[in-house]
């Protein structure tokens, strides 16, 4: 086992990876820009590095600066947690040549998984359904052909895209150069690729992941399955498991599936596979994550299983000491994100200091998150401060515990997304499980 893990991450994840390493033992370097600098996660690490400026470029990116801080503190790893520098197969090839290990699977399958338009082939050539759609194209007028061989309404996407980002939606043909070039644009500013494909707009759908597990023996797992459909702007805001969405049958060969798929791609570490899912029972891969992801507690908290000291365990070479029929799904977990927007002001950031905080409480209430009192949230970063889970033996007692958890949660100072999350969990088509993707589309006037 590792003696020391560099975290490479911010936020919340970075404290939530950091309380891991404690619980095993593992002594942590934290990172951080100049606006992190009183920050919770660089308080708790037994050692922390400041790497540059609040922009991410000049800080969180540097990769020169991250791996120098790991080289010159000792730390034989590093953790990427997720977003920033998570999928970036250059950094964990950087990673390897400095004799680092990357707490991830190797850059080659981050290479191959991370380009969504390489994931779909090799998906598809696993026996995986993928979306009807293209190849990478090269111009609005190779774009238009294939538009007309796939149909309308469809999606542009960006094959290196991430987070929702890199996504246009094409009704109609008169659009599709307009909104082509823009998501080339759009793709080049945050991916630094300006590559994009085309896939059909399926609708209505679900939005259904699978969590798996892979060790260095070819042993792959799947731990179930997140219901992601309460989504705005393509960014997921309320997860739960296991999803409503899926028969039993289904449940099982989706699992099939993934496992088989990594067990073929000798693939290693967590990861998870997004599904859509039509109203008639067929489902379709979409992409593949390489790391860990936000709504991972809400997997923890229904198999029991902690998914961040596996992704230690497994980066350093044990094996995994469970198998397929060990993973049972019990009871209902929901989380909700706490972002740090105005949804009355069209889901304007907010920050500044957090004047009273107040966290609930109680069995199974679960909050992850780096605020506390007086601390100021940055305007530099993703606006997510904090993620609240609950779990119960049902999905009517889960409801009612979260509602309960987000009465009781006080955070003063910030504008935040609470009340909106009140008003999804008494949606009487949530309450009911008849939800889809579009589910948002009417709240987001």
């Amino acid at each position: 086992m590792f003696s020391k893990v560099l975290i490479a991450s911010r936020g919340e994840i970075a404290v939530r990876i950091i309380r891991a390493c404690k619980e095993m033992g593992i002594a942590t370097v934290a990172v951080f820009s100049e606006a992190d600098r009183d920050s919770l996660w660089v308080n708790l690490a037994d050692e922390s590095i400041c790497i540059g400026p609040a922009p991410v470029q000049q800080s969180y990116l540097n990769m020169t600066a991250v791996l120098s801080a790991a080289i010159n503190t000792g730390a034989q790893a590093i953790h990427p947690g997720y977003g920033l520098l998570s999928e970036n197969a250059k950094f964990a090839s950087l990673c390897e040549q400095c004799g680092l290990v990357f707490i991830g699977p190797s850059s080659a399958l981050i290479s191959k998984m991370g380009d969504k338009d390489e994931a779909r082939k090799t998906m598809a050539a696993l026996g995986v359904p993928i979306i009807p759609g293209s190849g990478v194209l090269k111009d609005p007028k190779e774009a238009e052909i294939a538009a007309e061989k796939i149909g309308y309404p469809l999606l542009i996407k960006a094959k290196a895209g991430g987070g929702g980002r890199g996504i246009r939606k094409v009704t109609e043909s008169s659009s599709l150069s307009h909104e082509f070039e823009a998501a080339v644009r759009e793709a080049e500013a945050y991916f630094g690729d300006g590559a994009v494909y085309l896939e059909k707009y399926l609708t209505p759908v679900n939005h259904v992941e699978m969590q798996v597990l892979c060790d260095q023996f070819g042993q792959a797992l799947c731990l179930g399955d997140r219901e992601c459909s309460i989504q705005r702007k393509n960014q997921k805001m309320l997860e739960e498991s296991p999803s409503l969405t899926l028969t039993e049958s289904m449940r099982q060969e989706m699992t099939a599936l993934c496992t088989q798929s990594m067990k073929a791609l000798n693939y290693t570490g967590l990861g998870t596979l997004e599904f859509l899912c039509t109203q008639d029972g067929q489902y379709y891969f979409m992409e593949m994550n390489t790391r860990l992801q936000v709504e991972h507690p809400v997997t923890e908290m229904v198999t029991g299983i902690d998914l961040v000291k596996w992704q230690l365990r497994v980066a350093a070479g044990l094996p995994l000491n469970f198998k397929q029929e060990d993973i049972k799904l019990t009871g209902c977990a929901i989380e909700c994100r706490l972002n740090a927007e105005n949804p009355a002001l069209g889901f304007r950031p907010s920050s500044g200091k957090i004047s009273l905080l107040h966290i609930p409480g109680g069995p199974w209430v679960r909050f992850d998150t780096a605020v506390f009192q007086d601390y100021i949230v940055p305007p530099y970063y993703d606006s997510l401060i904090a993620k609240l889970i609950v779990h119960a033996a049902t999905r009517e007692e889960a409801i009612r515990k979260m509602n309960a958890a987000l009465c009781e949660m006080v955070i003063e100072g910030v504008d935040h997304t609470a009340d909106l999350q009140l008003e999804i969990l008494s949606d009487d088509d949530f309450l009911i499980g008849n939800y889809h993707t579009n589910f948002m589309e009417s709240w987001d006037r």
